[in-house]
């Protein structure tokens, strides 16, 4: 964290309380001042704080689909950088939907940059939706929409438009 420009060593010990506020709660749709609140940190130094986070690739910042003034400004989801870093840190059992939306985000996010859509878990490249779940999973949140596809956990190949969870981690 003291490699990064602009950071003030001295604000290590609330960027750590940040750090560990958002392991307990990932992936959510940060209130910006309860945030705050929780973590003592003022509300217009969240968003530096969060800079600092990404900027160390502690966390992953998930932005909305589309263009416009609101989606510069806050993030619609927050991740833990990876799912090692989600284990260490959070005090609860991690469910299965927690750990799949981190493995996929981490392994596209470096690359691609992915936007939360109206429907679907994730966005790619800004035409490629993508959906998450188990193995027992339905293709009904993305049911006609183009370039829409199902990832799922818990199967071995791919078919005609669901891929399995496991391949992207050969993007790492």
């Amino acid at each position: 964290m003291a490699e990064l420009k602009g950071f003030d060593i001295r604000n290590a010990r609330k960027i750590l309380q940040l750090l560990y506020i958002i392991a307990q709660q990932v992936p959510f749709k940060p209130n910006i001042i309860k945030l705050g609140e929780k973590s003592k940190i003022h509300r217009n130094s969240i968003s530096n704080y969060l800079y600092f986070l990404v900027e160390a690739r502690l966390i992953g910042l998930l932005y909305p689909a589309g263009i416009s003034i609101a989606t510069l400004q806050k993030p619609e989801k927050i991740f833990m950088n990876n799912t090692n870093l989600l284990h260490a840190m959070a005090e609860e059992r991690l469910s299965a939907g927690t750990l799949r939306e981190t493995f996929f985000f981490n392994q596209l996010y470096p690359v691609h940059k992915l936007r939360q859509p109206k429907a679907g878990d994730f966005e790619a490249a800004g035409k490629y939706v993508f959906e998450l779940g188990g193995k027992a999973k339905g293709g009904k949140q993305i049911e006609g929409l183009a370039n829409a596809f199902l990832v799922k956990d818990d199967i071995e190949y791919p078919a005609a438009g669901v891929f399995p969870l496991w391949i992207f981690g050969f993007l790492y």
